[in-house]
């Protein structure tokens, strides 16, 4: 399914930065439900911090295909994994959109966006994009109230457009520091285990469940939104699954 919208610009890319980690590239580039991708890390709830009408960012209304001072309607929220800020999201669609055909958008209190998303063939989506935001950037500003202890002097984030009959709702998603030290703190964890040998069956498919590749969306696989982190599956290796 074909799109109109493109999230990329100047400083949003399509291919991250290359001196991004092996996890962020893996992260910021993975198709199908960030919330999904979460889970698999722990239990995750979704705090509302912000719905209204607004103005779009500089470096949204282009996306949207909306005039600079147009308005859209907002959402954001932090999504936490056993209690801790791991990716504070925004979302944006145009006003008209908001109570059209994203309606629904305004009616999901604390359920996450991806319910919408993923269950309906009729969703289609750009491609993911991703850059560094610093501290004059106001996807950071909304991002820095969740970050326990130092702020970086940069946070990672992404973002794509999703469109519907025409209307785009925009996603970015920043990646909160927590995030990149659980991960790291996991893998470290695994590498002792393999080390000693006490690592044991269930570590070690959790371990593959959380680094393979996720390529589904609306059931079918997409090579753009794909994670570019690690090879697609073979047919024999799914198979095996």
């Amino acid at each position: 399914m074909s799109i109109r919208f493109d999230a990329a610009d100047a400083h949003w890319r399509v291919a991250p930065l290359p001196g991004f980690s092996a996890a962020q590239k893996d992260w910021l580039t993975r198709g199908g439900s960030l919330t999904a991708h979460l889970r698999t890390l722990g239990a995750v709830a979704v705090r509302v911090t912000r719905e209204s009408i607004a103005l779009p960012w500089a470096d949204e209304a282009a996306a949207l295909g909306v005039a600079p001072r147009a308005p859209v309607w907002v959402r954001e929220v932090v999504l936490s994994v056993d209690g801790v800020p791991f990716v504070a999201a925004h979302s944006v669609t145009p006003r008209a959109a908001s109570v059209g055909v994203w309606q629904a958008t305004r009616r999901l209190r604390t359920r996450p966006l991806a319910e919408l998303l993923y269950s309906d063939s009729s969703v289609a989506r750009s491609s993911l994009v991703s850059r560094r935001v610093g501290a004059r950037h106001p996807l950071y500003r909304l991002a820095a109230p969740e970050i326990d202890g130092m702020r970086p002097h940069a946070l990672v984030a992404r973002r794509s457009v999703f469109e519907r009959h025409g209307a785009p709702l925009m996603v970015t998603e920043c990646m909160l520091p927590a995030l990149w030290a659980h991960l790291a703190s996991a893998s470290s964890s695994r590498g002792a285990g393999e080390a000693d040998g006490s690592g044991d069956g269930a570590s070690t498919a959790h371990a593959s469940h959380t680094t393979s590749p996720r390529i589904r969306e609306h059931g079918r696989a997409l090579d753009h939104t794909a994670s570019r982190a690690h090879p697609a599956p073979r047919p024999s290796d799914q198979r095996s699954r």
